[in-house]
């Protein structure tokens, strides 16, 4: 099997590669300029690696004689940086509609089966935020079915909807060509993915601000107070990175069952709000490092505007229907946020930690 990946550097593909190395018989042809995340496998034999970016004529034309060649397209390149959205609109348009367009037409064009990433933004405000308080506590006006929940943006000058759209409209020339052309495809909708390997730790790995798991690690390795946004109302479901990949090889598997579907990939007991989760935090820090002072770390309220920049809006909870997901790929989550945290947490105490012991005991 001959797997074509752009974005296999990014922390959703650095897993996926290493799951499917993992097999005998199948190759990975991987698309990226960023390589660190996959530095441990540029060794091995079944790994073509392309460290280019998918820019300009001559990639163009490297790619489509890949996509000619592969037996999967899974793309997996995209901006998913919620700071970048409204202050980087023009960037997050292009990086997750123009740059992804001629993926999609190459895919169609060679008659390739298209696995394409999305995102659960795409879902916009949830219904009850536009209704009033009786009804506010009526959990189907959050809840998220994949191929029937309408998809509601803020208005234009609020531009951190600039990557849900971007990411809606990319799905819908999917499935336009799917419909015209008889493109095979699966959209995947992520549901917070975290794990080891994800995002950058700010202060540490690079510098900005980057989804949220992240940011409560980098704050706790630096001693600095977790932020949690508008208090930490909102609330997010939270989902290993290993369930994630679980439900992406099930769509390779059960090709005759899962292609033409658009999925909610999440674990809904996974569900917390923000000021939740920074507890959470403290409590794995706790656990992985034995060390009952992580208990006590900080927080620190900010207001959303003021820490996302002018045009930011934000989404209050959002609850994923995966039944339909169960039955078609014959897969359930099965990592509890306790676990996700620890494995996380322990990965980056190892990696970061000593710092941050010379922090607490200088």
């Amino acid at each position: 099997m001959n797997i074509l990946v752009p974005g296999c550097g990014g922390f959703i593909g650095s897993h996926f590669v290493e799951r499917m190395l993992a097999r005998d018989g199948v190759t990975i042809v991987g698309w990226d300029a960023e390589t660190s995340k996959i530095s441990h496998l540029l060794d091995h034999p079944r790994l073509v690696l392309r460290q280019r970016l998918l820019k300009g004529p001559s990639a163009y034309e490297a790619f489509a004689a890949d996509v000619e060649n592969c037996d999967w397209l899974v793309n997996l390149a995209a901006i998913c940086n919620p700071s970048q959205y409204n202050t980087e609109p023009l960037r997050t348009i292009y990086a997750n509609f123009i740059d992804g367009y001629p993926i999609v037409e190459l895919a169609s064009q060679y008659k390739k089966p298209l696995i394409h990433y999305s995102t659960s933004e795409v879902y916009g405000r949830t219904l009850a935020s536009y209704v009033s308080s009786e009804v506010y506590a009526a959990e189907d006006l959050y809840l998220m079915d994949a191929e029937r929940t309408p998809m509601v943006m803020g208005p234009i000058q609020n531009q951190r909807w600039t990557y849900a759209t971007a990411k809606q409209l990319l799905e819908r020339l999917i499935y336009a060509y799917h419909k015209e052309s008889g493109l095979d495809f699966a959209v995947i909708r992520p549901f917070n993915f975290f794990g080891p390997r994800m995002d950058y730790l700010p202060g540490i790995e690079g510098e900005g601000k980057p989804r949220v798991l992240a940011m409560f690690i980098a704050a706790v390795l630096q001693g600095r107070p977790m932020l949690l946004v508008d208090g930490g109302r909102a609330k997010r479901t939270i989902t290993s990175i290993h369930d994630a990949i679980d439900a992406l090889v099930a769509v390779i598997e059960r090709r005759e069952q899962s292609l033409n579907h658009f999925y909610n990939i999440g674990n809904p007991a996974n569900e917390v709000s923000m000021r939740e989760l920074a507890q959470a935090v403290r409590s794995a820090f706790a656990r992985v490092t034995g060390e009952p002072r992580f208990l006590d770390h900080p927080t620190l309220d900010v207001d959303a505007r003021a820490f996302y920049g002018d045009g930011y809006e934000d989404c209050d909870r959002r609850i994923l229907d995966i039944s339909a997901e169960q039955a078609r790929l014959a897969w359930t989550p099965k990592r509890s946020l306790e676990q996700l945290l620890d494995e996380t947490v322990g990965y980056y105490w190892q990696k970061y930690g000593e710092r941050s012991r010379l922090r607490a005991t200088g």
